[in-house]
């Protein structure tokens, strides 16, 4: 069982650093992303500018996010209220706006596959128009800070150095929330959000001062995740997972929500591959890869290599108000065969 009591600290900058750091950074790094899969990320050059924005944001009043809820959008962009959010069929606690990668619409046709329909705009408040600026920029300086952590983790595994390029090409699935935890009584629920892994390459995590992240480093064993100033907290992806055999571990985590009368906000960072690639399972140099343990997979969410099914499936699941308005035949099908 894992003894560790503190997630891992690494500085991003020993990457391009002197010819002692930058070995001992990439040894560190392969050795947590097998064993935890979650560290602390600090000197990665993103400059902090968006809290103030998601807390201006959040205090919009309800008909102006309302004007921008995810129901308007087939691409599952916008804004929820708490408890609109499922993750194993319970209400998440929390108010969050999403945000994909601002590109047009896919026309569909009735041969295209349906993850078509995930790629489009995103919805943004009137009332607030810096937002969009703000977080599209924000976007692409953490999709080129995640490609260059990428490209670390295939240097730590032995692999080329541009192995995962492909799967998120020209196209990656870039993905921003902006979350918002109120807080609750100690006889609520306490779940801002349960119990779960991520579903990409990497997740980044930017937190404010109120704790409540918590990791499962063991089974039935859970550390909190406190904020650290300056600092991102990093997890592995389950398509990292499932493209290394395992080797690399996708970690589940939650959110416990704060005590009533405090809130707690956090921006969350997803890049994915591209909709339409398909996980391989890379050849790992032989002393890498006896110590891979096989991707692990929750028999009611079972993981597709086919990235496009993989990323709606969890869509639909996640929200199935939307899922019905606009997939409507999709989950028909997926509960037919399901009986």
């Amino acid at each position: 069982m894992s003894t560790i009591n503190r997630l891992p600290l690494f500085d991003l900058s020993h990457l391009h650093g002197n010819p002692e750091q930058r070995p001992a950074f990439l040894t560190s790094l392969n050795e947590t992303a097998r064993d935890v899969g979650f560290f602390y990320l600090t000197h990665h050059g993103i400059p902090e500018t968006l809290q103030q924005q998601a807390r201006a944001f959040f205090a919009l009043p309800d008909e102006e996010k309302q004007r921008v809820a995810m129901i308007h959008s087939p691409h599952f962009r916008g804004y929820n209220r708490a408890g609109t959010k499922l993750t194993r069929n319970q209400p998440d606690w929390r108010e969050q706006f999403d945000i994909g990668a601002e590109r047009t619409t896919l026309q569909l046709t009735p041969q295209s596959p349906r993850w078509w329909q995930l790629q489009g705009p995103n919805l943004w408040p009137e009332a607030q128009l810096a937002l969009k600026t703000t977080l599209l920029t924000w976007q692409q300086a953490m999709t080129g800070m995640a490609q260059q952590l990428l490209r670390a983790f295939t240097e730590a595994l032995a692999l080329a150095p541009h192995t995962f390029d492909a799967l998120y090409g020209e196209k990656p699935n870039e993905h921003i929330k902006l979350i918002r935890y109120p807080g609750q009584s100690a006889q609520g629920s306490q779940q801002g959000v349960g119990a779960h892994k991520d579903s990409g390459f990497l997740s980044f995590l930017l937190q404010d001062e109120q704790a409540g992240l918590q990791v499962e480093v063991a089974p039935d064993r859970w550390i909190d995740a406190p904020p650290l100033p300056g600092s991102f907290v990093v997890n592995i992806g389950e398509l990292l997972e499932l493209a290394t055999n395992g080797y690399l571990r996708a970690t589940v985590h939650r959110v416990v929500s704060p005590p009533a009368g405090q809130e707690r906000l956090s921006i969350a960072f997803f890049l994915g591959a591209q909709l339409d690639a398909v996980v391989p399972v890379y050849q790992l140099p032989p002393q890498v890869a006896r110590l891979a343990q096989g991707p692990t997979s929750d028999p009611l969410n079972p993981l597709l290599r086919d990235v496009g099914w993989n990323y709606l499936k969890g869509r639909l699941r996640s929200h199935p108000d939307v899922a019905q308005r606009y997939y409507a035949n999709v989950v028909a099908k997926a509960e037919h065969a399901a009986h």
